[in-house]
């Protein structure tokens, strides 16, 4: 065992040695064509130029541009204007790896180009779609690509009053009634938007399906992902989610207003 260890002592030594010795001053400067004992800065300046000259190639200059534009990613707050410059960097990648033959490097970036194209797009459409929204379209289908599907029967409750609120949902088929209201949902309508925006996160009212669909859902956390990748998608939803509540307080203003005239109508009665 202490033979062992002293072998294992000796081969970090040496390893150790032979890194401190490829790091020396002077050696590189030797690899870099320098005299270690005669070095000026001028003299290192000229060898530097030398060097990068030697190396301009119109492949290395696509290189470069590329990781610039790789780095600016690294800076950038918002999603849309991070994907253009993926888009961009990946494409003089694509170009330096097509002149200079490296094969990896062409693969790897060419596969990354249509990814970043494809969620530009996404996002692109998602904006326009929501611009769309504060327009009159509230259908909220727009947000198909980013939520799931699931089926329910007649009698199954989607949630439940005071239930912790996790998630939104777009009719598809089917019909769906508030019971505390009475009012039926169609298809194509939006149901648990508000859990997404008060401070304790539960249900307004109850939900229950009663005729066989299909609704979309999304995730709390995947609408706060969309909103802070997308400032301006989130003012659009705030002012679609605004619609939507005054559409419900219309709706219970009308039965409310139902409701007083059926009384005045019964207390005529009552007085004849």
């Amino acid at each position: 065992m202490e033979s062992s260890s002293a072998d294992s002592s000796t081969i970090l030594d040496r390893i150790l040695d032979a890194a401190a010795d490829n790091l020396r001053i002077a050696k590189i400067l030797v690899q870099m064509g320098l005299d270690p004992n005669n070095i000026t800065y001028d003299a290192l300046f000229n060898r530097l130029l030398e060097i990068v000259l030697a190396n301009i190639t119109l492949a290395n200059m696509f290189a470069l541009v590329g990781a610039i534009f790789l780095v600016a990613t690294l800076l950038m707050h918002t999603m849309v204007p991070l994907r253009v410059a993926n888009i961009a960097g990946c494409t003089f990648f694509v170009a330096f790896g097509a002149l200079s033959g490296n094969v990896g490097t062409f693969i790897l970036y060419l596969l990354l180009l249509p990814i970043n194209a494809i969620r530009l797009r996404q996002m692109l459409n998602l904006i326009k779609r929501a611009r769309i929204a504060t327009e009159g379209d509230t259908s909220l289908e727009w947000l198909k690509p980013f939520m799931t599907e699931r089926k329910y029967r007649s009698g199954d409750k989607l949630f439940k009053k005071d239930d912790a609120a996790t998630e939104m949902f777009l009719t598809v088929t089917g019909k769906f009634l508030v019971t505390e209201i009475s009012v039926e949902i169609p298809p194509g309508r939006l149901m648990g938007e508000l859990g997404f925006l008060t401070p304790n996160k539960r249900r307004t009212a109850t939900v229950e399906c009663i005729e066989d669909g299909q609704v979309l859902t999304i995730t709390y956390e995947r609408l706060l992902e969309i909103y802070f990748q997308n400032p301006q998608f989130g003012y659009y939803f705030l002012v679609l989610t605004s619609q939507r509540l005054l559409e419900n307080i219309s709706r219970l203003e009308g039965i409310i207003a139902q409701e007083k005239a059926a009384r005045q109508t019964l207390a005529t009665d009552d007085i004849a």
